[in-house]
Order: C-alpha cells, then sequence, then structure tokens
C-alpha cells in the first residue's frame, strides 16, 4: 500500500493537470476531464485506506476477555450521511473549481438593490412580479434567484481585472419561490450562478465552459443547443437546452432546459464600477436539483425537502 504522503503527492500533481482542461480544443475537454476525475476518485480512495490502516495501527485492540457491567451493551451509532444534494453540489462545484473559478457562497436573505435593482430591473417592470418572491416584514426577500449575488462577486473581483486578469467565480445558494410545490416545483431549491469577466470574453467560451459541466458531471458527450430567453441582466439573454440520452432516461430525440445564460448586460457592469467599453462578460444559473434528478432517475422534487429517512438513506 502506497503511503499517505506518497498519495497526497499524487494527488497534488493531478489537480495542476485541471489547468490544462481550458486549452484544449472544446471536443476533448470532457474526455480529457473524465479521465482525470477517473484518477483522482482512485487516488482518493487508496488516500482514505491509507489513513484506515494507520489509524487502525494506532488503536488499541479490543480485550474480548476483559469483564464488562451486567446487561451494558456496547451502543451503535450511525452517524449519518451527507444529503445527496449536498454531495451533489461539492462534485459540481469541484468540476467548476477545476475550470478554474472561485467560490463564493450565497446570502439566504437579501434586499430590494440586489434582487432588482443592481441587475438592470427597471422601476415598476412586470419582471419583478415574475419571480413570486417573498418578502419579510421589514421588507427583505428570500433570494428568489442566486443572480443576487452578481453585484456582490463583480465588485469583490473586479481588481482582478487589472493587468488582462478575469473575474472568474460561481455562486452556490439556496433560494426561495412563493409557488405552490409538486413533482416537479418546490418552494426551496438550490441554485448555482456562475460569473465570468475579461477583456474578451465571448459567448463561444460560455457555451464550451456549459458544455464540459454537462459532460464532466454526467460522464459522457452530449448533444447540446441553445434557444432565445429573457433576463434583464443578460443581453443576449439564452436557454441552454441538453439532449437527454437513454443513459438519462430518454430516447436520445428530446431537449432538456437546464439553465439560464447570456452575456452581462453592460448596465449590470456599470453599476459595479466596470467599464462595460472595455470589458465584456457572462453569467449563468441552473437548479442543482434537477441536476440530481436526472442523474438518479427521481420523479419528485419534493424528496430532497422532505426529510424522510428511507429515501435519504438510498444515498
Amino acid at each position: 500500500m502506497l503511503s499517505v504522503e506518497k498519495i497526497k503527492s499524487d494527488l497534488k500533481a493531478l489537480n495542476a493537470e485541471y489547468a490544462k482542461i481550458k486549452d484544449l480544443p472544446p471536443e476533448k475537454r470532457g474526455e480529457f476531464g473524465r479521465e482525470l476525475n477517473k484518477k483522482r476518485a482512485e487516488l482518493e480512495k487508496a488516500l482514505q485506506a491509507a489513513l484506515d490502516a494507520e489509524q487502525d495501527a494506532e488503536v488499541e485492540p479490543l480485550d474480548e476477555t476483559a469483564p464488562s457491567a451486567p446487561n451494558r451493551a456496547i451502543p451503535r451509532f450511525n452517524l449519518g450521511s451527507k444529503h445527496p444534494l449536498m454531495t451533489e453540489l461539492n462534485r459540481v462545484l469541484s468540476i467548476y473549481s477545476h475550470m478554474g473559478f472561485d467560490i463564493m457562497e450565497a446570502r439566504q436573505l437579501d434586499d430590494e438593490f440586489h434582487m432588482f435593482d443592481s441587475l438592470n430591473f427597471p422601476a415598476g417592470h412586470p419582471a419583478r412580479d415574475g419571480y413570486d418572491t417573498f418578502r419579510t416584514a421589514e421588507n427583505f426577500i428570500p433570494p428568489a434567484h442566486t443572480s443576487t449575488m452578481q453585484y456582490r462577486a463583480l465588485t469583490r473581483y473586479k481588481d482582478e481585472l487589472k493587468n488582462g486578469g478575469k473575474i472568474a467565480v460561481v455562486i452556490p445558494g439556496r433560494v426561495f419561490r412563493n409557488e405552490d410545490a409538486d413533482a416537479t416545483h418546490e418552494h426551496t431549491f438550490y441554485q448555482c450562478e456562475g460569473v465570468f469577466v475579461s477583456e474578451d470574453a465571448t459567448m463561444g467560451q460560455m457555451l464550451g465552459v456549459l458544455k464540459t459541466l454537462f459532460e464532466t458531471y454526467y460522464g459522457q458527450k452530449l448533444n447540446t443547443k441553445t434557444q432565445p430567453g429573457f433576463f434583464p441582466f443578460t443581453e443576449p439573454s439564452l436557454e441552454f437546452l441538453i439532449e437527454k440520452p437513454k443513459s438519462l432516461g430518454g430516447k436520445g430525440d428530446g431537449w432538456l432546459e437546464m439553465l439560464g445564460c447570456g452575456m452581462i448586460h453592460p448596465n449590470v457592469l456599470e453599476t459595479a464600477g466596470i467599464d462595460p467599453e472595455k470589458y465584456k462578460g457572462f453569467a449563468w444559473g441552473g437548479g442543482i436539483d434537477r441536476l440530481v434528478m436526472l442523474k438518479y432517475g427521481l420523479t419528485d422534487i419534493r424528496y430532497f425537502e422532505s426529510g424522510k429517512l428511507e429515501f435519504l438513506e438510498e444515498f
């Protein structure tokens, strides 16, 4: 068995390989990423085995002949497991991290400025009503989308743009919608936002990032397409779709809308103090729950928030 130090060294060397993904042609990124993920999984498994072996060597063997108190059984503890959404969210964030994105956590309570004003929603615009937002008595808003964090991401990282740098950040978070729950709709779910800004950002780069995400996450080649959409904070705005393959329960002839995306509106950049004449950017946001439902063939989104142990124990 390899030593813990040797395995950690191999993992560190492997992590450096992920930086090469962005330099590969788009058609080769998925396969290269899957091979790296496979090697990483093998090394992580070997590392855990090595750590367990070290721990076992340090534990004093149990003396089965030692007397025990009458009627006293050795307690058994079930330490539980991670929620499937958190497990899969970490996988998604790992993919983004290996593509060079920083991670910034979203808030669970926000205000009118970050929810609407900073995202180019004009006062009185009907799109403000389209999100079916909750509001507290103090008029705070539980975010209806992770896009509420775009202004914070742009202002926090805008110094990175100096000397030809870029902003590259993803923002996971819980969001809330005032709508009736059913098998495909939930009032509480998770999204992950992405923001990228540079002097030469293009829609082609955005589509490459998204294709790499889905192909790496599902571990297979996927056909993709876009269709026109509308979001006040992007222009042009698109909806990103993947072809539903047989491995995800489809017949290979249907399309699934996975997220909204587009080029960041100049007004959004300007509000954050970034010159839209010099810099361009793109952004996207999509649900984590739906990713997981497709991966495991789940039919009801309400399972995730049900708290039912029989469902959670399946993972």
